[in-house]
This record gives structure tokens, C-alpha cells and sequence, in this order.
């Protein structure tokens, strides 16, 4: 009889929630509570919601989360914790996990909760499940393989070449990514993937 198939779960393919995006997105302010909704999207289909208040006061710093997941509603807290920064440039602001303990910059959806990785065994990220050869190839000729993604970017309707007379430095950055693709010789790729 076969052995059945075991697929990991994939950290890249789950559901997140980052310090960096919060951040980002100005939820963190001292001595404020502020509430809002996040959206997850894939492409310009919108997949999932979630409900957060964040407050942080002098005593606690603290998200209140709220959703529905597999028709089950969730609502709990997790604590933020900062730590000093090394370079003595402020602090560093972490999750404390409500299930683990640990102390994370992101948290993902594990069994309908927000957790750290930890908590499922043998989950990968989708780089961890690809061949050895198959990350070497990326590795020297990953950019060949966003082409399409770059031109998408360089001729979209808002992008912006230029800003008073002078190439912007996005645009710059983004030739010189067009540049090395157009150096790849498509016969290396196809030599390496055949050399053992």
C-alpha cells in the first residue's frame, strides 16, 4: 500500500501579522488606543479580515484581536513586549505569545489562532521544500525569473521615472535589475539545471 502524502504547512502561505506592517500602518502610538481593520488579499481577491485594538499605555502595552476563522469567532489578547535596543537607538517592540510564551515579530494563523512558529512541528518555509540545485539556480539567476514582474513595475500607470528633470532612485534601482536580467544568458540556466 502507498504511504499517503504528508505536504507541510507553509509559514509563507499562512496568514500574518508583523510588528514591521503595524508599524507601518501607525497603530503604535504611545499612550493611545486605536482600533481598525486588516485585510488580506491575493491578488485583488480579499481572502480574510481581522479586527485589532491596539493600546499602549505606561502600564501595558496590548492587541486586542477579533475574527472569525472556520466559522468559530475569536477574540483575545496578546501583550507586546519592547526590548532596549542594541545600538541604544530606542526599543524593539515584540509579541509575546498568548500560547507559546515566546517572543516574536510575527504571529501566524496555526490552528485558528495567532502564534508563534513554534507551535506546529515540521512546518517549513516554501524555500526550505525546494531541491538544493533548484536554490542555487535562484540564487545566481533569481532576478531572471522577475523579469515580467519588473517590466510590469517600470510601465505601470503610476510610477514615476523621473522627479525635476532627475531619474528617481526607484527607477535607477529597478534598471539596474533590468540590466542583469538582460545579461542572462537563457543556455547557462538550462547548463546548470542539466549539470549534476
Amino acid at each position: 500500500m502507498p504511504k499517503n502524502y504528508t505536504f507541510p504547512y507553509l509559514f509563507d502561505e499562512s496568514k500574518s501579522l508583523s510588528i514591521t506592517d503595524l508599524k507601518k500602518m501607525r497603530y503604535f502610538k504611545k499612550n493611545k488606543t486605536i482600533g481598525g481593520t486588516i485585510n488580506w488579499k491575493r491578488g485583488s481577491e480579499n481572502t480574510g479580515s481581522i479586527g485589532v485594538k491596539v493600546t499602549m499605555s505606561e502600564n501595558d502595552n496590548y492587541i486586542d484581536l477579533n475574527y472569525t476563522c472556520n466559522k468559530q469567532d475569536y477574540n483575545y489578547r496578546v501583550f507586546v513586549v519592547s526590548v532596549k535596543s542594541n545600538l541604544n537607538k530606542g526599543e524593539i517592540l515584540y509579541f509575546k505569545c498568548k500560547f507559546t510564551g515566546m517572543r516574536c515579530r510575527k504571529l501566524y494563523l496555526i490552528n485558528g489562532r495567532f502564534q508563534h512558529r513554534t507551535a506546529i512541528k515540521k512546518a517549513m518555509y516554501s524555500t526550505q521544500t525546494k531541491s538544493k540545485k533548484w536554490r542555487e539556480i535562484e540564487r545566481v539567476f533569481g532576478s531572471y525569473f522577475d523579469k515580467d514582474k519588473f517590466y510590469a513595475e517600470l510601465y505601470s500607470k503610476h510610477f514615476r521615472k523621473s522627479y525635476n528633470g532627475k531619474p528617481t532612485k526607484k527607477y535607477l534601482k529597478l534598471m539596474q535589475k533590468i540590466k542583469k536580467v538582460n545579461s542572462v544568458d537563457p543556455n547557462d540556466i538550462e547548463r546548470l539545471l542539466l549539470s549534476k
